[in-house]
């Protein structure tokens, strides 16, 4: 009789633990359910065409270096668009990216390459 007696409140613990809901039972943190953060990258450019001469400013606020080229679309089929050499631009730092056509200039753009 004392066999059972000692047995009992040990029968109802484990009886108990195995009816918790699952989320009640203690588990790993698994993070609070949201997305993880994208890595902010990308320096800011400014460009600025005057006639034929275009002129890109761009600066970097973030820690990762950030490879930014000058693109340039001339308006005329016989102009030669041109592309600017690749710029390192560090963490803080502002580079000046410049070009042109002959005649009128289409469309510019930077594009950006993360550098690891």
């Amino acid at each position: 009789m004392r066999l059972s007696r000692s047995l009992a409140p040990v029968t109802v613990a484990v009886a108990l633990v195995l009816c918790l809901p699952s989320d009640a039972a203690p588990h790993a943190r698994e993070g609070d359910g949201k997305p993880p953060a994208p890595d902010l990258f990308g320096a800011a450019c400014r460009t600025s065409v005057r006639g034929s001469h275009v002129v890109a400013y761009c600066h970097n606020p973030y820690a990762d270096t950030d490879r930014v080229r000058l693109h340039i679309e001339c308006a005329r089929w016989w102009d030669i668009d041109t592309d600017s050499a690749p710029v390192d631009t560090t963490p803080a730092m502002t580079v000046r990216l410049a070009g042109r056509c002959w005649k009128e200039v289409r469309s510019v753009w930077v594009s950006h390459q993360k550098r690891r």
